[in-house]
């Protein structure tokens, strides 16, 4: 059975849908098909159940679902090891989401090739959803991320807290016509359980965005307000090109990172956590 037919089951037992999983892994749709009927033949079961809205896995289909996670796993752990140069003795690999990168993840990288320059290090962006499968799945040793989900085998532990201000492209008051311009920018559940308590008659803002790079560059644009890190927009109000909204709350949003109990290198894994808490500790959003 190839590696590739493990991949195409994995993204398909994911999405649901064979042609998403074709768009995902960039192949056809007769590919994902094809790869699909020579796993269902070799086993002589069906993995899938097909409908209307999509797919599903069969009674067979959940079992093989954990030897292929296994079988990917260990694939993947053999390229990396086997790709290692003579003098790297591992590697740990650190999952974040992107708007943690430049603040923190580009000072623990430098910090561990300064404290485990024998090891190899290899980071990734993505969203928590994703992070907390690559976790699950053994395919990441750290996970950095706004929204865990508690998981059997994996540790949640608190990381740091970003403050949101809310800020206006013009000098105004809470109380004064903010909303008609406001730009909701969805920073996760807590975020809006916060805020819907914090302005519990607000109407549905005309825009929202989900991405917070996306929402600032909006408003930069087209004027207008919204909620961001304090530490992203900081420069902009120094330079007057952007305003704090006078007597509007600020919001919290903690950042956590995410590691399995049990770890291969463990050592390294300790080492690694101690480095991005240190960094943490030094957090300085202004």
């Amino acid at each position: 059975m190839k590696i590739d037919h493990i991949r195409t089951f994995l993204e398909i037992s994911d999405c649901g849908n064979f042609n998403r999983a074709a768009e995902n892994l960039h192949v056809t749709q007769s590919t994902v098909s094809a790869r699909v009927k020579a796993m269902e033949d070799r086993f002589g079961r069906i993995l899938f159940k097909r409908g209307h809205s999509g797919v599903e896995l069969t009674s067979a289909g959940q079992h093989f679902r954990q030897y292929a996670l296994n079988i990917q796993r260990l694939w993947q752990q053999a390229q990396q090891r086997i790709s290692l140069p003579e003098n790297f003795s591992h590697g740990i690999g650190l999952g974040s989401q992107v708007s943690l990168w430049d603040s923190l993840i580009l000072k623990w990288i430098p910090w561990m090739r300064h404290n485990a320059s024998d090891i190899a290090i290899h980071v990734e962006a993505d969203y928590s959803p994703s992070l907390m499968r690559q976790l699950s799945d053994g395919l990441l040793d750290i996970g950095v991320m706004y929204n865990p989900r508690q998981t059997p085998g994996l540790v949640i532990e608190d990381l740091l807290e970003e403050t949101l201000i809310l800020v206006a492209t013009d000098q105004r008051k809470l109380t004064e016509g903010w909303i008609e311009d406001y730009v909701f920018v969805d920073w996760g559940a807590e975020f809006r359980r916060r805020h819907s308590e914090a302005f519990p008659d607000m109407d549905t803002p005309a825009v929202s965005v989900g991405l917070g790079s996306l929402g600032l560059e909006y408003i930069r644009q087209n004027g207008g307000s919204g909620y961001f890190p304090m530490r992203v927009v900081q420069p902009a109000i120094d330079r007057a090109e952007l305003f704090v909204v006078a007597e509007a709350p600020t919001m919290q949003r903690p950042a956590y990172m995410v590691y399995p109990e049990v770890a291969r290198f463990r050592e390294t894994l300790e080492l690694a956590l101690t480095g991005l808490r240190e960094i943490a500790r030094q957090w300085e959003p202004r």
